[in-house]
């Protein structure tokens, strides 16, 4: 088996994610547009959703991880009286309710009383997330559903508005990586004493990259490497650890809780540290002599 040629562009695209396609699409249009098979993306987006997606090229992709792991910010619509199987507007209609006209003052207490803060989300059966090997999106679309338990998630921020149109509120979340905003809506129907679906939905920031950033998967600049973990701490070291750190060796912890990018005498990301026993790092990700970023 001939062996695959070794990535040739390496660095990080925030792109706006499309309606209608999925996050592995832009995936793939990225790969193409670089001729490169390493590339992945940070947190999935639905095919109706737009915004921002973060997608790595080349060595990037082993960093991710730490892309992955950021706040999301959202902005969506939320269709007061009508639910959805899928908890969007892509779903089909399974329950109407007669909600009548809602106090903004009202919902703003509801959230500020049940949907901010630590809480627990059921996973939508829609969603990417994987039970028995298998993700529920592909067990909902052969019509099997099954037990899914709760998962804690963290609401930083819940900010709802009324609209020109009755009936459908404005929000705006800032929230944990995993969170469903379509079940913050479904949720927030329920709790107003009927139900609700989601529509419209907005990716406006991943971690520090913002909508203003992203461009379309054809027009997007490959960012350098370490863009993708410039929310780290950061430390710099001499020319004598950057050697032992090119070769993964633990040292002594650095101040702070970590991770810890770790820069060269030049600047240059040599690699990620995390915590490691009582008082060292070890390298959580290594990055190869050339690429640096």
């Amino acid at each position: 088996m001939a062996r695959r040629r070794p990535a040739t562009h390496h660095g990080v695209c925030i792109i706006d994610k499309p309606a209608g396609v999925t996050s592995h699409d832009v995936v793939g249009m990225v790969r193409r547009r670089f001729g490169e098979r390493q590339v992945g993306h940070a947190g999935t987006l639905d095919p109706d959703a737009t915004g921002v997606l973060v997608v790595a090229v080349g060595a990037a992709t082993r960093l991710l991880r730490f892309a992955t792991a950021t706040t999301k910010r959202y902005t969506a619509e939320v269709v007061l009286g009508v639910e959805t199987d899928t908890l969007d507007s892509s779903g089909q209609v399974t329950a109407e309710h007669v909600m009548g006209q809602v106090d903004i003052d009202v919902v703003r207490r509801v959230v500020a009383d049940h949907l901010v803060g630590d809480i627990e989300q059921v996973p939508p059966m829609v969603s990417a997330l994987k039970v028995g090997g298998r993700r529920l999106h592909e067990l909902a679309r052969e019509g099997i559903e099954v037990e899914r338990k709760p998962r804690p998630v963290h609401i930083e921020r819940f900010d709802v508005d009324t609209t020109n149109e009755p009936g459908v509120l404005w929000i705006d979340v800032a929230c944990s990586p995993g969170t469903y905003v379509r079940a913050l809506a479904a949720d927030l129907g329920r709790l107003l004493g009927g139900g609700a679906h989601l529509r419209a939905l907005r990716r406006q920031a991943s971690g520090s990259f913002t909508s203003d950033q992203a461009r379309p998967p054809d027009e997007a600049e490959l960012l350098p490497i370490g863009r993708l973990v410039e929310h780290l701490e950061s430390v710099s070291v001499d020319s004598a650890t950057a050697a032992r750190v090119a070769t993964g060796q633990v040292l002594d912890r650095w101040e702070g809780q970590g991770p810890w990018s770790v820069h060269g005498p030049s600047g240059e990301l040599l690699a990620v540290y995390e915590a490691f026993r009582a008082a060292e790092s070890k390298p959580a990700v290594v990055l190869p002599d050339g690429i640096h970023g």
